[in-house]
Order: C-alpha cells, then structure tokens, then sequence
C-alpha cells in the first residue's frame, strides 16, 4: 500500500514538472491608441481596448470618451488602471460617484440590463482596492501568468453613467504583462438598459 502512494506521488510530482516545463499560449494585445472622442448620449460597444498599466503611475480610463485620458478632472475619468490593479472613481478619497459590482459568469452578449444597486465603491482596508473586481484574475503557480476569469464587471461610472466589462488579457506585445484588455458597452443616456 505505501508504495503504491509513494508511486503515485512521484507520478503526480512528474506531470507537475513537465507541465510547468510547457511553453503556455499568452495572448496579448497591441496597446490602444488613445483617441479620446466624446459619444454622448448614446450607447456604444462592443469595443475593445488595450490600456497600458505598465508605468509606475496609474492611468485612467473614461467610458464616455472610450479612451484612456492624460489630462485628468475629478470626474473625467472611470477606471484607475495600474498593472493588475483597478479602481472605480468612487469611495472614500475619490471625488465621483463610480463603483463596481461582479456579475459572475454570464455571457458577455446576454447582458442586457444592469442592476441600479450593489455598486461597490473602493476602500482603504489594506491599500486603495475594488473589492469587487480585486480578484478578476487566475494566478498560476506553475507559470506565474495571471488569466482573467470568466466574469462580466457591471460599471457605474463617476457620474452615474453605466457600462459593463470583459477582461480578456493582462498581456501586451512581446507577452509582456502589465496590458489590461478589456471589451465593453457603454450606454451614455444614464440608463441602465443596453
């Protein structure tokens, strides 16, 4: 019997250090250009976008303009992009009305409304973080890449605007990480109807 377990064990040791000899497919993306132009009122998507959170200093991305924005007012901005890091315009410290809320996974084209409620807005239990989107990823011990889970993000943007995201990547040309793609919709009339 306990050789059977020790064979065993050394089995699974063997699988475990082939498969972390393995080269794993990283899909990236080219970094967007940033472009931002106003929609309005209306409802835009699906688009997607590359935001570069490599730098030490975050970067900051507006749904309304559909672009990341250099020239930052209190409530120009919706997401906080720092490497794997994401913050809404909204909580303690933060001037907008923005928040978060993790739809689970459901299919990306079925959302068709938004709950008004349950917006997470960020917090300072550790460092600034979105609880609701803190662990939008799966951290591989074997290969040490991070793979976003499944899961649609509702937004409410800094001024109670709404959209909804898909992460697809957090890597960049070259398999570079620090790259967050994302597809989304974004409905300019304040609705909650898309």
């Amino acid at each position: 019997m306990a050789i059977a377990i020790v064979v065993a064990l050394v089995l699974v040791a063997v699988l475990f250090v082939l498969r972390s000899l393995r080269n794993p497919e990283i899909p990236w993306f080219a970094v967007s250009e940033i472009v931002p132009a106003e929609v309005g009122e209306n409802m835009v998507g699906p688009i997607q976008r590359t935001v570069d959170g490599r730098a030490e200093q975050p970067v900051f991305f507006d749904f309304s303009r559909g672009s990341v924005v250099d020239n930052v007012d209190p409530y120009g901005w919706d997401l906080e992009i720092s490497r794997f890091n994401i913050r809404s315009n909204g909580g303690e410290g933060f001037i907008g009305n923005g928040g978060i809320l993790d739809l689970g996974e459901v299919e990306f084209t079925s959302v068709q409304t938004l709950p008004e409620e349950g917006y997470q807005q960020n917090n300072k239990e550790r460092d600034i973080t979105n609880i609701a989107i803190d662990r939008w990823y799966n951290y591989s011990w074997i290969n040490h890449l991070l793979t976003p889970k499944a899961n649609i993000f509702a937004i409410r943007t800094a001024d109670s605007r709404y959209a909804f995201i898909e992460i697809l990547s957090y890597y960049c040309a070259g398999a570079q990480a620090g790259c967050l793609t994302f597809r989304y919709y974004y409905q300019g009339d304040g609705s909650t109807n898309f």
